[in-house]
């Protein structure tokens, strides 16, 4: 059972909800440095995981092929035709609802200790991580929906689908996370945090939702070559 990753959203939740009411209150030039603030920490987090790979050689055609895969399977625009569905559901006004959502999904999902912690918490019952990670994630959410909106709240949803499925497969399949696999995992992710990180500082839009397929290919091109 996936509790950590529900307390996870939980956070994410209280936090999001913290944020909007501040924002209000929020002039426009607090809401512009403090965007460029998670920019610029979302960056250096993204290259620090990065820079762990085992294998370069795998990190670069596994992007490569994840952002072919992408494209042609257009995932960036099933997940914003999904943001927009949600934003229709709830009835919101909100602008950048959608652009929140996303955003804040790619930022909370893609990462080591989201992978790390689901494996711990399905392998070994271990929930340090994914309960370290909520505390995290609950004070990044604040500033996130204090600037995208009520859009940051719902990506609790693609949490607990993310960490509850790898949590469920890791309990089932100990073996398969090999520490090579969740090295490799965690360089590649460490690459779209990045790209992550660029898109908020306005240095260059990257579609990462498009090079999520990497994440597949870089564990199918590790598993063979182990």
């Amino acid at each position: 059972m996936p509790i950590a990753t529900f307390v996870n959203a939980a956070a994410i939740i209280l936090g999001s909800l913290m944020g909007v009411l501040l924002g209000r209150n929020f002039p426009d030039r607090v809401r512009t440095i403090v965007y460029q603030g998670i920019g610029l920490c979302v960056l250096v987090i993204g290259l620090d995981m990065a820079l762990q790979y085992d294998n370069i050689i795998l990190v670069v055609f596994s992007v490569l092929l994840g952002a072919v895969t992408g494209e042609l399977l257009k995932l960036d625009e099933k997940m914003t035709s999904f943001g927009n569905w949600l934003k229709t559901r709830i009835k919101s006004k909100d602008d950048r609802f959608t652009d929140g959502f996303v955003t804040a999904s790619l930022i909370f999902c893609i990462g080591s200790m989201a992978i790390l912690g689901s494996i711990d918490e399905g392998i070994r019952g271990d929930r340090t991580i994914l309960l370290t990670k909520s505390i995290l994630d609950g004070f990044i959410s604040i500033p996130l929906a204090a600037t995208y909106g009520i859009g940051v709240l719902f990506s609790a949803l693609p949490i607990i689908l993310y960490q509850g499925s790898i949590t469920i497969a890791a309990s089932q399949s100990q073996a398969f996370f090999s520490p090579e696999i969740i090295t490799q995992i965690t360089s590649v992710g460490g690459l779209l945090i990045m790209g992550i990180g660029l898109s908020l500082l306005d240095i260059k839009k990257v579609n990462v939702t498009n090079l999520l397929p990497a994440l597949f290919y870089v564990v199918l091109f590790t598993m063979i070559m182990t």
